[in-house]
């Protein structure tokens, strides 16, 4: 489903202060991979999923999804490729405060076009799912961190993307959140088939993940 052939990626290139922050990386994601991106502090996953999630330009490289190059598209068809192929679940939850959580979850649909029922419908069911079926009206400062969390990875799995990278999922919550989280995300990548790419250095879910990949300067050490 993904594959990256030699990309690398340069902050401040030809600057005192150059950082070489992604080392000609190849890697391939299958379609329904539940896989974790670890690595010390600074290694890069961050800006490894952000390459992916065509949220940040590479420096070289290429970056395929499916059977299309989407690296070097114009800005308007990376945004359509966020839109409609891509979830994002953000360490920061990023709701949208003055939004119910419903309308929070709806929000990718809505923008695709979705009607009002089809949203309705599609919202219930991962709600369900992610158990906060009970929270649709409450607004995001009412919600726990847990809470807010499985909004987000709500949000992000309802418009079906072909695949879903979240970053750091579990690093502001508890031992017991973090679990039920990643519980939830299994049976999601088992009901609904979704590829899931996460990077963690979180040991539960190093634990649970089908396949881990190392980072270490910007390099793949092992997968």
């Amino acid at each position: 489903m993904i594959r990256l052939v030699n990309v690398n990626k340069y902050f401040y290139r030809g600057d005192p202060r150059e950082v070489h922050a992604l080392k000609d990386v190849n890697l391939s994601i299958q379609s329904g991979e539940f896989t974790v991106i670890t690595g010390p502090s600074g290694c890069g996953k961050t800006t490894l999923l952000n390459a992916i999630g065509v949220l940040d330009n590479v420096s070289e490289g290429e970056i395929w999804l499916e059977d299309r190059e989407i690296a070097h598209l114009p800005a308007t068809q990376k945004t359509d490729i966020r839109l409609n192929s891509i979830g994002f679940v953000f360490q920061a939850y990023n709701l949208v405060p003055v939004l119910t959580v419903e309308e929070n979850i709806g929000f990718i649909m809505r923008l695709q076009g979705y009607s009002d029922e089809a949203i309705r419908i599609r919202v219930r069911e991962v709600a369900s799912i992610l158990q906060i079926d009970q929270k649709l009206d409450s607004l995001p400062n009412f919600l726990s961190g847990g809470q807010q969390q499985r909004v987000a990875v709500a949000r992000a799995v309802a418009s079906k993307p072909k695949i879903i990278l979240a970053d750091e999922p579990t690093a502001n919550l508890d031992s017991k959140n973090s679990t039920a989280l990643m519980e939830m995300m299994k049976e999601l990548n088992r009901k609904e088939g979704i590829t899931i790419l996460f990077s963690s250095h979180d040991e539960y879910v190093m634990k649970n993940a089908r396949r881990t990949i190392l980072l270490n300067d910007g390099a793949v050490v092992s997968s």
